[in-house]
Parts: C-alpha cells; structure tokens; sequence
C-alpha cells in the first residue's frame, strides 16, 4: 500500500488530520535565554547575551526571520560555553519551527542536545519534540522509534503520545509495531467510536490475525447491525478461515433479508448455492434476479442458468434458454450444449439437428456424432426385440433393425482421429454382434427342438410294433423325413 493510501486510511480510521499532532511548545526554551539560572556553565556572558536578547526581542514581536539573523550570529562567537550553544540552537529551532522549516528545526534541536548544556530532563523534552517533527516531517518511524525510546527510559505515556505513536507507526505501514499502541488507545478510549474499531479490523486484517480481527468484527456487527460491509467482511474472513458452510449461511441470510442488491452480491449468493450442490436453487435465485433486471441478461448470464438446470437435470427448463443464448450468439458451443440437453432429454432428432449446426460452426465433429449416434442407438430400447418366431425378411424390416442401422451410420461419422474414434468402433462391433448374437440365439433354439423331437420320433418307431401304428407329436412332424433320412435304414426290395 503506497504512503499517500495509507494516510488516507489513517485519516479516515482515526478521523483526525495526520499532521495534527501535539503542538510543540516552546516557550521555556525561550525563557531559559531571558531567565538564565545563575550557577555555573548555565549563563550567558556579555557579548552572547546581547546579541542573544536581540534575537529574543524579535521573537516576541514574531519576526522569526530576523531573529535567524541574530542567532545565526550568536552561534558563530568565538568561546562559547556549552549552556549558551545550547541555548541558541533551541532558540533557532524554534524559530524553524514557527517558519515550518521542519528539516531545520529538527537539526537545531539535534545540536542544541549535542552541545551538551542541558539538563537531562530538557534533552528528553527537546527528543520529544524531535520525534514530533519528525514525524510530521513524514520521518515516521524514526520519530516514533525517538518517541517510544522516550518512553521506555520512563517519560510520562500521555495520551496524545499515544495516538501518535499509532498514527506513526501505521504510517511506515509497521502494523506489528503500531498494534500494541492502537490496542492502549482503543481500550482507553471512552466512549469507544467507529474509528477505534475501524483501526483494530485494519490492524488485525494486515497482520493476519483472523482471530481477533472475528472478534472486533463481531462485536462490530452488534453494534452496527445494518452495516453490509461488516457483514460482507465477517462472510469473507469465514470463507478465509475455511469454514464456507458459515459463509454461505451469512450470504444466505442476507440475501433472504434484502441486503444485497448488487449484482456482484447476487451472483455470489447464486455460486454459493451451485457450490454447495443446490443448482436448482441457484437456478431459481439467477433465473428470478435476471428476470427482476438486478443481474443482467447477457448470454454467458444465460449459460450459466442453463448450465445449472443442466446439472439440476431439469432438461425441460434448460432447453428454450439455451436455444435462446445460442441463437443470438451463434456460438457453436452453445449450439452443442442444446443439442446435449435436447439428447438428454430423448429429443433425438432435434439434438441432432442442433449438433450438425455446432459441427458448420466448428464444434468436436467427434464428441457430436458420438452423441447422435448414442441418441440413435438408445431409441432402440424402446423398439420391440426381435424373436426367434420372425423370418429373416420380418427380422430386417423390424424398426429395431433400422434405428441399429442408423446409429452404425452416425458412429462411422465419428472420424477416426477423433478421441471418440476408438469408442465410436467398438460401438458398430457391438452393435453387429447384437444381431448375431440374436440369430446364434435362434438356432441354438431350434437345435434344441429338433434334437428332442428326434428323440420323441425315435420312441414312436420303438412303440410302432405294441400300438400298431406309427404315432409322432404334431410337433415334430415337421422333423420325420430328415430323421427318417439319417437314422432309419432304407429296405430295398429285390
């Protein structure tokens, strides 16, 4: 995130200016020039002093400028004491300061501490208000780095410190170091507003704690209920932590309470549905939004509710969709997938009048002339069976023989590069073996009968001489004269 987002960010998460921190009081810097105490190292000698309360005569009237004057020739007379350097290089930062030259305020102080003549309680006040330039100065993490030192050696936490230090530290995009600090300001804060929560969620959002960044966003949702977008980020971080099935159930409820209007929220209402196995409601949800104008009706918004009547296996509602979509978009996909659903549907002479218009569009020739072919084929499951009772005349012309004729015809359309070539053969092998295996069927059959007949013929010669009479069943009359040819011995009489 670049720095100039990040303060906007700040800026609205904290609802302050990003430069409005602590002001900088420097009027006992000032004073200690008028008000030098009399002890030793910690005065001014005549010629300083002079030159000195000059520079100090025009900071009282506000001519910084002037002042700079002054100053710059105090600084540069010879022998002066560490006090007095000291002295004059706060007077000249404060002057910087009043002209918003930060970048020579802060080197003033930096040297008014590196003379040596202060006290140390003074050069911990003067870091302090180092730090607080340097940080307005855009130096955030040099500046709160100073600030925080400040308060680790014991320097009194104040509130404005604080926050500062929050500010400074998410500024350098430093968020493991401007949590702790966020954390002292939001729990300080009292009343609690929007801004703190909205710091913590954006904390805890960027440093991957989806755990504590739940909580605020759950006690956020309490109290701000109607707030889509923290319903929508307590959805995502759901969805994030891997448990979807309690996403789904936040965008259902509210998708059902009319919170989400956008077609972006819909649609993710309409996939969560799809993904959880529900393609028929997903369906009714795209189908009913389309129709209310809230999702546009587009074509690829057309194959998607087609698609999932498809996988809800309503055919019958996926059917004038698709015809729809495919025709004002000629796409030849769109002309297969028609065609798939019409064959599903057992609409087999339209499925293949729409798969030859997807095979001149371009389409897998293959993959369509395998499923008419398929279609073809399975017509003659509905076809009476041939019978072992018909000729072989009744059994060509049977329509079952016919719709096997044609499917044959439609898998030797499957061209043989084709990835379905292979299939597609296997197909008329199987399909020709049906035939035979019906005609083996048959005269198996009647090898059967003829074989028992003979035998019932063969007792009937053996009974001819008690009964008198030759008695065959009617059965097997038709089976006598070739008996009689391969088994009865012939008298020829001479």
């Amino acid at each position: 995130m670049s720095k100039l987002a990040i303060s906007q960010k700040l800026a609205t998460l904290m609802g302050a200016s990003l430069l409005a921190f602590a002001a900088v009081d420097f009027t006992p810097l000032v004073d200690n020039t008028a008000h030098a105490q009399a002890q030793e190292g910690r005065q001014f000698g005549a010629k300083a002093g002079e030159v000195v309360n000059e520079a100090l005569q025009f900071i009282n009237s506000g001519q910084h400028a002037a002042a700079l004057g002054k100053l710059n020739q105090a600084i540069a007379l010879p022998e002066l004491n560490a006090y007095e350097r000291s002295t004059i290089y706060q007077m000249m930062g404060a002057s910087y300061y009043e002209q918003n030259q930060y970048g020579q305020a802060i080197s003033s102080f930096e040297n008014s501490i590196n003379a040596g003549g202060l006290m140390p309680n003074e050069a911990d006040s003067l870091r302090v208000n180092i730090a607080q330039l340097l940080i307005a100065n855009g130096s955030y993490a040099q500046g709160a780095q100073m600030l925080e030192n400040h308060l680790n050696r014991g320097g009194q936490e104040k509130p404005q410190y604080v926050e500062m230090l929050t500010q400074a530290w998410v500024q350098s995009e430093n968020y493991s170091k401007a949590l702790p600090w966020a954390q002292k300001w939001f729990n300080r804060a009292n009343p609690k507003e929007r801004k703190h929560f909205d710091l913590m969620n954006f904390l805890f959002n960027n440093l991957g704690m989806k755990g504590r960044q739940a909580d605020i966003v759950k006690e956020m949702i309490k109290r701000w209920p109607e707030d889509k977008t923290l319903w929508d980020a307590w959805a995502s971080m759901l969805a994030n932590g891997g448990r979807e099935q309690e996403a789904f159930e936040v965008t259902k409820m509210l998708y059902l309470g009319g919170a989400l209007n956008s077609e972006q929220d819909l649609m993710k209402v309409v996939q969560y549905y799809s993904f959880y196995d529900m393609p028929f409601q997903a369906a009714q949800i795209l189908d009913r939004e389309m129709k209310a104008g809230r999702i546009s009706r587009s074509s690829d918004k057309l194959v998607q509710l087609s698609t999932l009547y498809r996988q809800a296996r309503e055919y019958e509602k996926a059917i004038p969709i698709l015809e729809s979509a495919a025709s004002s978009s000629g796409q030849a996909k769109l002309y297969a997938d028609l065609g798939e659903a019409l064959y599903n549907e057992g609409q087999c002479q339209k499925s293949e009048k729409a798969f030859r218009e997807a095979i001149n569009k371009g389409y897998d020739a293959g993959k369509s002339w395998m499923l008419i072919a398929t279609c073809r084929y399975e017509m003659t499951q509905k076809q009476d069976r041939l019978n072992c009772e018909m000729s072989e005349a009744q059994k060509d012309a049977a329509p079952i023989t016919k719709s096997r004729q044609a499917a044959v015809e439609a898998f030797n359309n499957v061209p043989a590069s084709s990835r379905e070539g292979r299939n597609a053969k296997k197909w008329v092998k199987f399909i020709s073996e049906e035939r035979a295996s019906i005609d083996r069927r048959c005269e198996f059959e009647k090898t059967v009968e003829k074989e028992l007949c003979f035998q019932k013929i063969k007792g009937a010669y053996a009974e001819e001489v008690f009964v008198g009479k030759l008695i065959i069943p009617e059965e097997c009359a038709q089976f006598k004269t070739e008996y009689d040819s391969k088994f009865r011995v012939k008298i020829v009489e001479e």
